[in-house]
Formats: structure tokens, C-alpha cells, sequence
């Protein structure tokens, strides 16, 4: 792939590593091709569908003409793979905040956890975590729990294609979605562990399909870097 290439326009598949925000991802990507491979400082660069830090994997970043794509492929179908910690809740309904809340969990079997994921296939109500990036009377949701305020958070439909248990070793079991846009595998851990009278929330999760675009086809930022690095040593 030649600069040139790069500047008209690719759709670049990140795997983007735990803890790093998909702004510090898309811009490791900007450095690179700014000061490795000479593009100009407002070529046109962007990324398709926030990744949070607490998650890992396929991070989609379009460069020049493919940036008009962003939105086409924001709408497509994703796929995470992840685990539910069952037994607790936590606030932000992962290991963001602190547990709140213990619960009851002898009664739960293998029988009832396959039960209860039929009750989220197909088209589903669901409620965004509270801290979330939507916005609510012109703030962020989370800037609302941050602040101790409550808010009455609207519930919107949202469609499960898949959902598969993929491992159960109480209290955590391991999971597999495929779902639309919009929606928060958070918020799935917290309902399904609701939906067995108990709580949940969600520990590890991993993007690793958007529409026919698969993770194990995506390379890190720093591995992305060297082979920028590598097309202008060649180019030299």
C-alpha cells in the first residue's frame, strides 16, 4: 500500500488493544501517516464505531473517499465475544465503577442460563447503561451519574441476531453476539443477569465482526506503524 493509496482512500481494520480509547487508536494511525509517509495534516480520517477502553478488538478507520462509508458501516451487524460476571452489579454495569449490589446465585444451573437467552433473541427493549456517551438535556449520560444526578433513561429497540454461551464456570460465563447497531452488551449483561433473579455485569469484551469485516484480519496500531515505517524506508 503506497501513501498515495492511503490519502484517496482504504478502510483500514484495527485491532484495537484493551484500555486504549479509539480516539488514541485513530490518532497513533494520524502520526503515523503524517510524519512516516508525508500525507498532509487534514487529510481526511476517521473511525467506524466507538470501541469503549475497557474493550479490545475490531476498530475500523476510513481514510479519504472511504470516509463517507463510516455511516454505512456503523449500521451493519456486530459480533463480541465476552464474559458475564454473575452475582454482582456494578453502576456503569462493568468493571468501570465498583460493585454496588450482591446477589443470590445457587439456584442458577446450566438449564436456566440457556433458558434465558432465548429471552433476548430477536428484537429486545433495552435501556443504555447510565454511563454511557448519550446525550440528555445537552450532556453526556455519564457526565449526569458522575455528578450523582438521576435520569430517566428511555428505552430503545434494539434486535439480538445470535446469542450463544460459549463457556460456564460460575460466576462467569462466556458469551457470543451478533446484534445491531446500538446495542450495549453492557446493558445485556446487567438485563440477563436481572432476567435469572440475580445480577450481572459485564468483565471482558471483544469486537470481533463488523458486517463481513473480521478482526483477525486487523492489525494493532504499533504493528500498523511499522509497516508505514517500512513503506517510506522503501520509498527513501
Amino acid at each position: 500500500m503506497t501513501a498515495q493509496e492511503y490519502q484517496e482512500g482504504q478502510v483500514i481494520l484495527i485491532d484495537k488493544p484493551l484500555h486504549w480509547t479509539s480516539f488514541q487508536a485513530v490518532n497513533k494511525l494520524k502520526y503515523a501517516l503524517i510524519n512516516k509517509a508525508g500525507l498532509p495534516k487534514k487529510f481526511k480520517i476517521g473511525h467506524a464505531g466507538t470501541l469503549d477502553p475497557l474493550a479490545s478488538g475490531l476498530l475500523i478507520v476510513c481514510t479519504g473517499k472511504f470516509t463517507k462509508s463510516i455511516s454505512e458501516i456503523q449500521g451493519q451487524a456486530k459480533e463480541y465475544t465476552g464474559t458475564f460476571y454473575i452475582g454482582a452489579t456494578t453502576p456503569s454495569y462493568d468493571l468501570e465503577t465498583e460493585i454496588d449490589q450482591t446477589f443470590p446465585t445457587s439456584h442458577i444451573n446450566e438449564e436456566l442460563i440457556h433458558e434465558t437467552v432465548k429471552q433476548f433473541l430477536g428484537e429486545i427493549d433495552q435501556k443504555p447503561p447510565i454511563f454511557s456517551a448519550i446525550k440528555k438535556d445537552g450532556k453526556r449520560l455519564y457526565e449526569h451519574a458522575r455528578a450523582g444526578e438521576e435520569v430517566e433513561i428511555q428505552s430503545r429497540k434494539t434486535t439480538i441476531y445470535e446469542f450463544e454461551i460459549t463457556r460456564i464456570a460460575l460466576p462467569e460465563i462466556d458469551f457470543r453476539v451478533k446484534c445491531s447497531k446500538g446495542t450495549y452488551i453492557r446493558s445485556l449483561a446487567f438485563d440477563f443477569g436481572k432476567a435469572m433473579e440475580s445480577g450481572s455485569h459485564l468483565t471482558v469484551l471483544r469486537r470481533t465482526k463488523i458486517g463481513d469485516y473480521n478482526v483477525e484480519n486487523g492489525v494493532s496500531p504499533e504493528e500498523f506503524e511499522k509497516q508505514i515505517t517500512k513503506i517510506s524506508e522503501a520509498n527513501s
